[in-house]
């Protein structure tokens, strides 16, 4: 079984098939999330100094967060999809 890579931006990429869902950061929940995964030493920061735009949960419970709008990653991550599809 052949992986996707999902370009999470900056040359930033993430194993597509992996990724259990892609939110905005600026629900409280979400704070407590990244909280708690920093906390735990499972976030990765993939911003590269920029705002933080995106959280992606992986099925690793690890938390990533990029620069790149959430709306962006999964319109990436639906087309990923799709051509996979055909």
């Amino acid at each position: 079984m052949e992986k996707s890579l999902l370009n999470i931006g900056f040359g930033d990429t993430v194993v597509a098939e992996r990724v259990v869902a892609i939110v905005d950061p600026n629900s409280a929940p979400m704070k407590r999330l990244k909280d708690e995964a920093k906390k735990d030493n499972r976030l990765v920061n993939a911003t590269h100094g920029r705002k933080t735009r995106s959280i992606i949960i992986m099925d690793s419970n690890h938390i990533i967060l990029s620069a790149i709008q959430a709306e962006t990653i999964s319109q990436r991550f639906i087309m990923l999809r799709e051509s996979k599809q055909t």
